[in-house]
């Protein structure tokens, strides 16, 4: 079954472009051109992956991409941009995209990334422990991508999941930075090391109720994950 590629572009000549190209190679390609019609059409095609433009009439990428993570937490979202401030590339890591291409691009760096996340989605770290396991006060359901605390359970993003489980696999031991990168993202690019400090500082918020556990920095090389 082909890729379905769900692309948000405003500039009506590089859309033929590019949805043409990603045809060719043998995607599905849904587009969409005005911002404000984006997360409705959405909505109706279920797509395997996201390609939005950041400047769009009406409704921006950013604010498409927010909506579309209330309704969907996993698939990977890439957003294209001419943009090249460092902020503007956190806030679509916070918000929770997954890749970033600046214009002018070339297809075969745009289908790469594309391979790549859903790469990462299906290929990532083999489970090496059972699905159900304890992490100081949490309940972690590894297959759910749910953290519960008894009163409140929590769902993860798919990275979000893979991550705690890879620290957790590693407990007390130095996880090298690149290893995480190369295990979750397919590579360790600026870009991504950007989106894995954002999901860092994310799973530290979901765990901070519990003193006893702590992901701790180290500077250079990568983190530690102490479970007391």
């Amino acid at each position: 079954m082909a890729v379905k590629v769900f692309y948000v572009e405003d500039e009506l000549f590089l859309g033929k472009i590019v949805k043409e190209s990603l045809e060719s190679r043998g995607f599905d390609v849904i587009m969409e051109s005005d911002g404000g019609k984006a997360t409705a059409l959405f909505k109706k095609t279920n797509p395997d992956v996201c390609v939005l433009d950041i400047m769009l009439p009406n409704k921006d990428g950013f604010t498409i991409a927010d909506e579309i993570r209330e309704l969907n937490e996993e698939v990977p979202i890439i957003f294209l941009t001419a943009k090249t401030q460092t902020e503007d590339v956190v806030k679509g890591f916070t918000i929770g995209g997954n890749d970033y291409i600046r214009k002018p691009f070339s297809m075969e760096e745009l289908i790469v990334r594309i391979q790549n996340l859903l790469r990462g989605r299906t290929d990532g770290p083999q489970k090496t422990i059972g699905d159900n396991i304890t992490i100081g006060k949490y309940n972690f359901q590894i297959h759910r991508q749910v953290l519960s605390t008894g009163k409140e359970d929590r769902k993860l993003s798919y990275r979000e999941s893979e991550l705690l489980k890879l620290l957790y696999e590693n407990r007390s031991a130095i996880i090298d930075r690149k290893d995480i990168l190369n295990l979750l993202w397919g590579n360790d690019s600026f870009f991504n090391s950007r989106n894995l400090d954002v999901y860092i500082t994310k799973l530290r918020s979901y765990l901070k109720e519990d003193p006893s556990l702590e992901i701790i920095t180290i500077k250079g090389i990568g983190y530690r994950f102490v479970v007391a």
